[in-house]
């Protein structure tokens, strides 16, 4: 055997690189079976891993020593040499840049981004001091213990090598046993921070800046920062180009995937061309690309391609430099390489207890989560990975000196790697399962048992169900019990007999606190749901989950709307510059033409001055002086033709004060109330002075006091470009206003997430607590906050009726196309519409989605008549329109006008055109005497906002009884109002089917408002309701009886009054659903209503339906 080559896989001046390890080949190199070799390491990692799971250290470990077996053989027999020579060729930045491109781009998508950004400061810091020490320590002990002779150079490049903590294996441990998504981005994040700083110190030592003769500390800090900027740059360009592609919605799922990983792959190349760092570039691109980048479902789809990608790639990395050592020679492998690897992992995990040591006084002060026992678990979180194994061979390439046996530096990297992956992984988990940081705090105990509990209730009402089925009457249900139980043990912490009473019964303080976290990830959920069904934009879901992350963190803090509007910074600047902006646009003072009488010489001038041509030229005259101008200030061109610029100065300044002089005849004094004629008269002035000072100059050379007078005056010339600007602003308001749209519009879709986020947790609250002090403490707060978004509402949708208008059309329009996708869907799944038809009538419904896109920013408001159209209870029906459309009157109220008071009686009632009301009432008696109500003590005063569409006073009126709210204007106000006596003779008029529309309108809202989370599986829209007679309304006078057959009706809720079960004797108050025991009951208020739900009726051909408006009342 000849002895092996050792230099390294670098390209060198006229040579082709040579090999790292074994020898150089020296037979004609044919036709290779390196491809057997890489899938054959593929299938032998597959099969590890199906048979091995859970044991990646083992299944790496035996590639390793596969690939170092299959070097031994390259070493010694020339056909297995002949195998594996094209990988010996391969240069180690192709290596670097084949593998490291997803692997950094997959850890990076798994960091959320807005956890780092509140902690950007920390990471990094973390990361800085963590590649400081490592450097520093990690260098001292390889100089001071290792015993090859390694250069200076060699110790750091190899320091910074082991130093690289692999942001996949280093939290992949913790992830398995429910550790807190925070820690493992911080240990992740500092570990992409890590990565990016050796892979920009490497590359110039590549580049050989620190080598270079004329060294300056300022190239290499320029050329830090520009490859820190540019990189984060090129990554956020590349992150929204991925963004827009994939959030199409033609976009077909496998293009996605393909275009994703292309692009990954071309942005590493590209910033790696320009000399920039390709690592700092993905990470950009993986943190600013989250669940609401891409369509539904297909992140899920594109994080399994990677984690398929990523495991492969480990196989292979560790198989090819398992292979890469076994090429070397053997006896550089001593009894001191195992002591030395022995110090290596001793340092490295003292220089990570080191950096947590430094770093824990930082997290501590920004997380009051942090404490000791979780510094002892992150002291063992430097585990090394791929990312130093791809920088190990470049130790070599870049040292002073050339070392005997490079193949060490691989060596001692991939046996640290595997160490660590196996000793610091298993001291994670065993010391966080210890330190009960994988035990679920008491709260969250509750919680999960209120969840189990809950989920047992469904399995065992749906066993419930399929009993009554007949062909399943002979099933074993006492098995089936038994083998759906729920059997699930939550993990507790191990305490003491003193401090179990304290754990088992916490404080308000801390159930409220976890509630908290409880309801922050219910609004994140809601919010993604909301953007997935099309309810939101992206870009408004996006800022409510960013506001929530942010304010999550901060104890005991609810995120209220006003948090997400400072978290926003809308739109006050930009309101303020179109105001700016409006003040100095040009408005032409244009006075009458017969104040001039029969004289034709100044009609002539008024038709000049006022003549389009007139305001044109004026432009032009300053466009034109644009070249006089630079060759004033260019002095070479300046001194060339002075005589030239003089009379050119004196050219414009006529044309100036002609200009002014014209307008001056027609206008007279209000020639100066226009701020831009000021100005040009100023423009006159400064010209004349300047005409002089130039003579007084020619006759005065000597005078250099005059002389810099007149330079300084030349240089006031400028102003003359001024009234150019009156062509831009009113570009410039267009913009603007634009712009103002925009963000009201995103203003408004964010308070209507937050509401409908809020909407979605108080369904929740009994399975976030089952302490009632908790839910009540929860109501009122999500209550509170509910009421502040929905006021910012209305002071929204009063400030751009428009726009809001014409988002809520567009959102209508989304939500009708969405209803038609969910049909064509179960349409295609039940084979009524064959798939061909499903995927084209798929396209055009997509196709109007896409569309919406283009959709006007504002709709003109319509006439106060149309707003008839928005009451439920006319049903857009002509007729009715007509009829209160000649009886109704507009009416204004000014901002604290009080509309209606407590106790008045009513005039009428008020439809709500424009503006916003608040409502302030005591708790509704809903026809029922105080003194008799269960909550008779309570004084809690409500308080609710009335917007555009709100109706005002339609159950008083129905009723004839005093009004039970005070109702201030908190804007001007414009209402629509329908006096007493024309809503009475509509009633006689269409009697008695527009009474019970209201009637049935106000029992669906009441039903909707107090019992919306029993009743979210009915269809109860009001039309659907009259048309199909769904659900109607069941009056009741006092000791009036109706019986209650629960087989056809569903639901039956009391909304007004109150009845008395006819058989138990137990009185129900309104509002409040009836149970199913109770058959029959009898009013016992003056007036009752009862909002009947059927149930479906079994047969579709029964011709009994009931009649609307009538029941069983005796």
């Amino acid at each position: 055997m000849s002895k092996a080559n050792v230099s390294f896989w670098v390209q060198k001046e006229g040579n082709r690189p040579d090999l790292l390890c074994g020898r150089a080949a020296d037979y004609t190199v044919g036709k290779g079976h390196f491809l057997i070799l890489v899938w054959s390491t593929l299938v032998l990692g597959g099969l590890l891993r199906a048979f091995l799971k859970n044991s990646e250290v083992i299944v790496l470990t035996i590639l390793s020593l596969f690939g170092f077996l299959i070097g031994q053989l390259a070493y010694n027999f020339v056909e297995m040499h002949q195998v594996v020579y094209p990988l010996l060729r391969t240069p180690s930045f192709s290596l670097y840049c084949y593998f490291s491109p997803l692997i950094i781009f997959m850890a990076a998508l798994d960091v959320d981004f807005y956890i780092l950004k509140n902690m950007f400061w920390q990471v990094f810091l973390a990361g800085l001091i963590s590649f400081a020490t490592t450097f520093i320590l990690i260098g001292y002990v390889v100089l001071k213990f290792n015993k090859n002779s390694w250069d200076l150079q060699s110790c750091l490049l190899f320091s910074m090598a082991l130093g690289i903590t692999d942001p996949i294996y280093s939290v992949n441990s913790l992830k398995t046993i429910g550790i807190s998504k925070m820690y493992t981005d911080i240990i992740r994040g500092e570990s992409m921070v890590v990565c990016g700083f050796t892979s920009i110190f490497f590359a110039i030592f590549q580049r050989g800046i620190l080598q270079m003769s004329n060294f300056r500390e300022l190239h290499v800090i320029m050329g830090l920062t520009f490859d820190v900027l540019g990189s984060i740059a090129c990554g956020y360009w590349c992150a929204r180009i991925i963004q827009f592609i994939l959030t199409d919605l033609f976009s077909n799922t496998l293009t996605n995937i393909i275009f994703c990983i292309s692009m990954v792959y071309m942005t590493f190349y590209i910033v790696e061309f320009w000399g920039m760092s390709g690592t700092v570039a993905l990470a950009t691109v993986g943190l600013n690309l989250d669940s609401l980048s891409f369509k539904p479902r297909i992140k899920l789809i594109i994080t399994k391609f990677l984690i398929m990608f990523s495991c492969t790639f480990q196989h292979l990395i560790y198989t090819f430099f398992g292979i890469v050592i076994g090429c070397g020679e053997i006896k550089y492998f001593q009894f001191h390489t195992v002591v030395f690897i022995f110090i290596l992992f001793v340092t490295v995990n003292f220089v990570r207890f080191v950096t947590v040591v430094l770093v824990s006084p930082v997290l501590i002060h920004s997380s009051y989560e942090y404490n000791w026992r979780w510094g002892i678990v992150t002291a063992w979180s430097g585990i090394k990975g791929v990312f130093s194994l791809l920088f190990a061979p470049e130790v070599h390439n870049l040292a002073e000196q050339r070392v005997e046996s490079p193949q060490l530096f691989i060596l001692y990297i991939q046996v640290i790697s595997l160490m660590t992956l196996g000793i610091n992984s298993y001291m994670m988990t065993r010391l966080a399962w210890t330190l009960d940081l994988c035990v679920l705090s008491i709260p969250r105990q509750m919680a999960m048992q209120n969840a189990i509990k809950h989920i047992q209730e469904m399995i065992q009402s749906r066993i419930t169900l399929f009993k009554t089925e007949k062909l399943l009457t002979n099933v074993n249900w006492t098995l089936v019990e038994e083998k759906t139980k729920i059997e699930y043990i939550i993990p507790t912490p191990q305490v003491s007999s003193d401090n179990k009473a304290k754990e088992e019964f916490p404080t308000d303080e801390v159930l409220i606190e976890e509630a908290r976290l409880h309801v922050a990830i219910i609004q994140i959920s809601s919010f993604e749901k909301q953007c997935n069904d099309g309810v939101l934009s992206v870009e408004a879901a996006r800022t409510l989950i960013g506001a929530t992350k942010s304010y999550c963190h901060i104890q005991g803090k609810f995120m209220s709307i006003y948090d997400v509007s400072t978290y926003v910074r809308a739109r006050s600047w930009l309101v303020k510059f179109k105001n700016m902006l409006t003040f100095l646009e040009y408005h032409k003072d244009k006075t009458p033409l017969i104040l001039y009488g029969h004289n034709k010489f100044l009609i002539f001038i008024y038709h000049i001055v006022f003549s389009e041509e007139f305001e044109n030229a004026e432009h032009i005259i300053g466009i034109m002086y644009i070249y006089p101008m630079i060759m004033h200030l260019w002095p070479t061109a300046r001194k060339l033709n002075v005589s030239g610029l003089i009379f050119v100065n004196y050219y414009f300044v006529f044309l100036y004060l002609l200009e002014s002089a014209l307008k001056i005849i027609i206008l007279k004094r209000k020639y100066f109330h226009q701020h831009w004629n000021t100005l040009e008269f100023s423009i006159v002035l400064i010209g004349i002075v300047d005409i002089f000072c130039i003579y007084f100059v020619r006759l005065r050379p000597d005078n250099l006091i005059l002389i810099q007078f007149t330079v300084i005056i030349g240089y006031f010339r400028i102003i003359r470009f001024f009234p150019l600007l009156k062509i831009i602003i009113p570009l410039l308001i267009n913009i603007v206003d634009v712009q103002i749209k925009k963000r009201l519009s995103l203003t408004y879709s964010i308070t209507k997430g937050y509401i409908k986020s809020l909407e979605d947790t108080k369904f929740l609250i009994r399975q976030i607590s089952s302490r009632k002090s908790i839910d009540q403490k929860l109501y009122e707060i999500l209550e509170t906050n509910k009421r502040d978004a929905v006021k910012e509402l209305g002071l929204i949708e009063h400030e751009g009726r428009d726009v809001v208008i014409a988002l809520k059309t567009k959102q209508a329009i989304r939500n009708v196309i969405a209803k038609a996708l969910k049909s064509l869907t179960f349409l295609s799944s039940r084979g009524i519409i064959d798939k061909y038809e499903s995927v084209e009538m798929n396209k055009v419904l997509l196709e109007k989605i896409k569309s919406l896109n283009n959709f006007p920013m504002a709709i003109p408001l319509p006439t106060p008549d149309k707003y008839l159209h928005n009451i439920i209870w006319l049903e857009n029906k002509d007729v009715l329109i007509e009829f209160f459309k000649e009886r109704a009157k507009l009416a204004y109220f000014d901002y604290g006008d009080v509309i209606c008071k407590e106790g008045e009686m009513p005039q009428g009632i008020y439809l709500i055109i424009s503006g916003m009301a608040i409502l302030e009432s005591s708790p509704p008696t809903f026809g029922i005497d105080r003194s008799l109500r269960p909550d008779r003590e309570s004084t809690t005063r409500f308080t609710e906002y009335c917007t555009s569409g709100d109706i005002i006073g339609e159950l008083s009126c129905l009723l004839k009884r005093e009004i039970e709210y005070t109702v201030i204007c908190e804007t001007i106000l414009q209402v629509c109002f329908i006096s007493l006596e024309d809503l009475y003779e509509g009633f006689d008029f269409f009697w008695p089917s527009l009474e019970y529309k209201i009637w049935l309108k106000l029992a669906l809202g009441i039903a909707h408002q107090y019992f919306e989370s029993s009743l979210v599986d009915e269809d109860l829209k009001f039309q659907k309701c009259v048309m199909l007679n769904h659900a109607y309304v069941e009056t009741l006078s006092s000791y009036n009886e109706m019986s209650i057959d629960n087989v056809n009706m569903k639901f039956v809720i009391l909304v007004y009054g109150s009845v008395i079960d006819t058989k138990t004797e137990v009185p129900y108050f309104a509002p409040c659903i009836l149970p199913k025991t109770c058959e029959q009951v009898q009013g016992t208020s003056d007036l009752s209503k009862l909002l009947v739900i059927q149930a479906p009726a079994p047969d579709k051909n029964d011709g009994n339906a009931k009649v609307m408006g009538k029941g069983v009342a005796l």
